[in-house]
């Protein structure tokens, strides 16, 4: 199930796209390509079967005589298979039945087969009913055989051909027909063809008569060889393909490794950029790339300088919004409630100037270990907070980054664990982990805590710090709004460990 979620994620790598595509390209055009040349190959097999076959037709026609309207043939042919009893390649020669051919030669068989021009037969009843009506004009009758068909029952193999409607071919005269045809329960090629012999006799007028004794030769082979050469072609086709799969395969994932590497570059670059470990890109990239890096740092350089100006602008701003601040504060005779309120100006100057100096937005580019801000702040304040002595205990994934300015990290810090330092009777436990693609940050002390009234009035604008119980509510508005402009999240609660109050801060990573 984890895998069949990760899968619509992993189509939106560019990289797994062209993977994948190039993987069904090579599984599926391959197999194609097989099987195209597999075809191609048993039809050049079956072509050279056939003529092979033919050759023996010819070298049958060669020593083929008829005298006197009957069939003359050698006791021995010259092809030694046709001589081998069942040796797997066999002669016949057929001829109609009719008055015409009654005076065969003694060695015509009296076995007789019926052979349907190119229609099988519905049943084997009508292949008795044509047999047994030697004037139809289809009916056929085996003049010779050769001696490899000795043994064989040819009755079982009509029989056979007759209800596969796979039959003896019965070709034109002058020409040839190749079939295929169960034989012994072996499949078996075969190969017919049609011609006469033609003889000037005289009649009983005395007169020249032009005679024809028609007759049909089929050459019978079985596929053994011929499936001997397909099975073994396909086992070294299919194994080469493999092996040429293989090597695309590999391949084309080098290719695209190769062709995707700047990529992979950019993106650790642009991770480097955004946890702060660099400024800027590197240059040196293919065509397709180096205008957009050079729009990155471009864009980079202009909104660092941009918050430089402003940051100086608002310490311009703030030194000289203080001085005439502190000078009206100076005066003697000034009344308690313009000092309050000046007093107020005063911090709602600096909290302003805290919230425009923060480099939230930005922050994508940024990044600083929050150990090494952490581990300041927990060496400097149990100096601070010594009567009663304070200690804090510290959790912190070192390798943790927060994505933003280190002076925002340092003020939102500083706060919580001053607020916490106050709190506390003696401990404050500081926690820093990594989960779930968030930084998560908490910070409890051992004190009484906040009431629980409270927690949803807490971070409420326009509630002033002094409303909340001692060591609590102060720079929490300025916490606030950092983290708000970090679009990350603030809770506050009690600690299940300590006892006091707790804050856990939250950011996306």
């Amino acid at each position: 199930m984890h895998r069949l979620k990760r899968l619509p994620q992993l189509m939106h790598s560019l990289k797994a796209r062209l993977i994948i595509s190039a993987m069904l390209l090579v599984l599926v055009l391959l197999p194609i390509v097989g099987v195209t040349l597999n075809d191609a190959f048993k039809l050049q097999v079956k072509s050279a079967s056939v003529k092979e076959l033919k050759a023996y037709v010819y070298s049958i026609l060669a020593v083929t005589e008829v005298d006197n309207q009957q069939l003359l043939m050698p006791e021995v042919l010259l092809e030694n298979q046709f001589n081998v009893i069942q040796s797997g390649l066999y002669a016949l020669i057929t001829v109609p039945v009719n008055p015409s051919a009654e005076n065969l030669t003694d060695a015509t068989d009296d076995f007789t087969a019926k052979f349907i021009e190119n229609k099988p037969l519905e049943n084997q009843s009508t292949t008795k009913n044509q047999q047994a009506n030697p004037n139809n004009k289809d009916a056929r009758k085996v003049a010779w055989r050769s001696n490899s068909l000795l043994g064989i029952d040819l009755s079982a193999a009509i029989t056979t051909a007759v209800h596969t409607a796979a039959i003896f071919p019965q070709p034109e005269k002058g020409q040839g027909q190749f079939s295929e045809i169960m034989l012994n329960g072996e499949p078996h090629l075969v190969y017919g063809f049609s011609a006469s012999f033609e003889t000037e006799q005289l009649n009983k007028l005395g007169e020249p008569q032009l005679t024809r004794f028609p007759f049909t030769v089929y050459i019978i082979k079985d596929q053994h060889d011929y499936q001997l050469q397909v099975q073994a072609f396909n086992q070294q086709l299919w194994r080469w393909l493999l092996i040429l799969m293989a090597a695309l395969l590999t391949i084309q994932i080098l290719w695209l490794w190769w062709t995707l590497k700047p990529l992979t570059r950019l993106q650790r670059e642009l991770a480097a950029i955004e946890n702060g470990q660099a400024n800027k890109l590197d240059e040196h990239y293919p065509t397709e790339l180096n205008a957009v890096a050079k729009q990155l740092n471009t864009l980079l350089n202009t909104e660092q300088n941009q918050r430089k100006r402003y940051r100086n602008a608002l310490a311009d701003l703030a030194h000289s919004l203080k001085t005439p601040l502190a000078v009206i504060q100076s005066q003697k005779d000034l009344s308690p409630q313009s000092f309050d309120q000046v007093s107020h100006i005063n911090r709602i100057i600096g909290h302003q100037l805290k919230r425009a100096q923060s480099a939230a937005g930005s922050g994508w580019h940024l990044g600083v270990a929050l150990a090494e801000v952490s581990d300041k702040l927990v060496r400097n304040l149990p100096k601070i907070y010594c009567q009663p002595a304070i200690t804090i205990t510290e959790d912190v994934d070192r390798n943790a980054i927060f994505k933003g300015d280190a002076s925002d990290l340092t003020e939102i810090l500083g706060n919580l664990l001053d607020n916490a330092c106050k709190a506390a009777n003696a401990q404050v436990l500081f926690q820093v982990k990594t989960e779930h693609a968030q930084l998560v940050i908490t910070i409890e002390d051992d004190g009484v805590g906040i009431d629980e009234a409270l927690h949803a009035q807490i971070f409420e604008r326009g509630i002033r710090a002094d409303t909340y119980q001692q060591g609590h509510g102060i720079g929490l508005a300025i916490v606030r709004d950092l983290v708000d402009s970090y679009q990350g999240q603030l809770a506050v609660s009690r600690s299940t460990t300590l006892g006091g109050a707790k804050f856990q801060l939250s950011f996306k990573h």
